[in-house]
């Protein structure tokens, strides 16, 4: 007896439903259950978790953490990571970047926390100058106040984008601050007061005279794309090392060529940068060098 044509199609769909159930809803994930197993590749599947001297669990070699007390301080007698964007701070469930570009160089001032933000010329200057002043290094930038601000100037001209110049707010310093510059084309310069809006002058950053090549390095003042990378530049190791000495008891030799030990070259060779994996350096340093109480 010959089936119904729709019957047979509906049992063909069946049958290919079942067979690729079976091969890719069971088989599939099976075989790569056991490939993850086998010896040399069973951590990594494993999240490439990181145990201390007695077992427990610490880490991933490939997820940054924090290295800070109760109040969000630094530890001084570790090395630092790079900052994240990630939640509050290398939180898996919520790996972002911070979506600010070059162009985010005014602040948005309010008496709200909520509401008040920071651009990403201020995040970095701010940074830098908590870098230079925990490491003892000139964390001075082009673009930042002193005071660690984006040193940001909203300039009004007479006729709007042309003219003489009527009036000047440094705009990421909000009243009662004194302005990073006391006069600009003649004109004496304002605080920002909170609630106004500057949109209708000149946005016109002064670059100031820090280095041009600040002691603190870029990986240090911005957060990685995913806001979880467990790695550090040499560069910003290498600001750290007189700090971890100091604290751990010991030179500065000492730690640098722990820093050396714990630094990857780049991949294949040739691609990316050196990094240092920060939670394995720690670790090392806390079996060699445990923190004085």
């Amino acid at each position: 007896m010959r089936l119904p044509s729709w019957l047979s199609q509906h049992l063909a769909a069946l049958r290919a439903v079942l067979v690729f159930t079976v091969l890719l809803g069971l088989a599939y994930p099976l075989a790569m259950v056991a490939v993850g197993r086998i010896p040399g590749l069973d951590d990594r599947t494993d999240g490439s978790i990181i145990r201390n001297a007695d077992g427990t669990a610490v880490g991933s070699r490939l997820i940054g953490q924090q290295y800070t007390d109760a109040d969000g301080n630094p530890l001084p007698a570790y090395f630092q990571s790079r900052p994240s964007a990630a939640g509050d701070g290398y939180d898996p469930t919520s790996t972002s970047a911070s979506n600010l570009g070059p162009e985010s160089v005014v602040d948005t001032l309010s008496d709200d926390p909520e509401s008040a933000s920071q651009s990403l010329l201020t995040q970095v200057c701010a940074r830098s100058r908590a870098v230079g002043e925990l490491d003892g290094v000139d964390g001075r930038r082009p673009y930042c106040t002193p005071d660690g601000v984006g040193a940001v100037l909203s300039v009004y001209h007479r006729d709007g984008l042309t003219g003489p110049v009527v009036r000047v707010v440094s705009v990421n310093q909000a009243c009662p601050a004194q302005p990073f510059l006391s006069t600009y084309a003649g004109i004496t310069v304002e605080c920002a007061k909170i609630g106004e809006d500057h949109s209708g002058g000149v946005v016109t950053p002064i670059r100031g005279d820090a280095p041009a090549d600040p002691a603190v390095p870029a990986d240090a003042v911005t957060a990685s794309g995913s806001g979880l990378d467990p790695h550090i530049s040499p560069a910003y190791a290498r600001i750290q090392v007189a700090r971890v000495a100091r604290e751990r008891g010991t030179d500065t030799a000492t730690i640098q060529r722990m820093v050396d030990e714990h630094t990857s070259g780049r991949t294949l060779g040739f691609l990316g940068e050196p990094v240092v994996n920060v939670l394995e350096l720690n670790l090392a340093l806390d079996r060699k060098f445990p923190v004085r109480r």
